[in-house]
């Protein structure tokens, strides 16, 4: 698994312990903690960040990040082997998961079961901000290839949300 206490990421203290302060403003960030576009696909929106809060390590199995979406922005529509949690930091929007339009609010928590395919919108007059907890060891995503596209256009529901 990848090191994650970069010492760049917050302040490691004797103990082992980690601690990334949080930057008020208007955008959610962490000191020194790189905020990277979300996707190099144009199958994406531009206006999503992702910041990786913590990697996975032989202590924790799991790699919490943070995504942003400015108002009207999205995350890919994609699945894969792992499950995630997501938990709504900030700001409303819609996800598809599976076959459900799900309206998601600040604190609301989406959990997304394995080899489902899933989609975030930010409402046209929000940010959506979610941390997204997924398997520190995981396979790449999967992203829809136009037999999926066609099969999920079916739908009249999934046609008007899926980008």
């Amino acid at each position: 698994m990848k090191d994650t206490h970069d010492p760049r990421n917050g302040t490691t203290h004797s103990n082992g312990t980690v601690h990334i302060p949080f930057t008020p403003g208007d955008r959610f960030r962490w000191d020194g903690i790189d905020v990277k576009a979300y996707s190099s696909t144009t199958a994406v929106s531009d206006r999503i960040t992702k910041q990786i809060l913590f990697h996975a390590d032989e202590n924790l199995c799991s790699e919490v990040r943070y995504f942003e979406a400015e108002p009207g922005g999205y995350s890919a529509l994609e699945k894969h082997a792992h499950v995630h949690a997501v938990v709504i930091l900030r700001g409303h929007g819609t996800a598809l998961v599976g076959r459900e339009i799900i309206t998601v609010r600040t604190h609301d928590v989406v959990f997304t079961p394995p080899d489902t395919w899933h989609q975030f919108y930010a409402a046209p007059d929000s940010h959506l901000g979610f941390l997204c907890i997924v398997n520190g060891e995981r396979v790449r995503p999967i992203r829809p290839v136009d037999a999926d596209l066609e099969e999920l256009m079916r739908d009249p529901v999934l046609k008007r949300v899926i980008r």
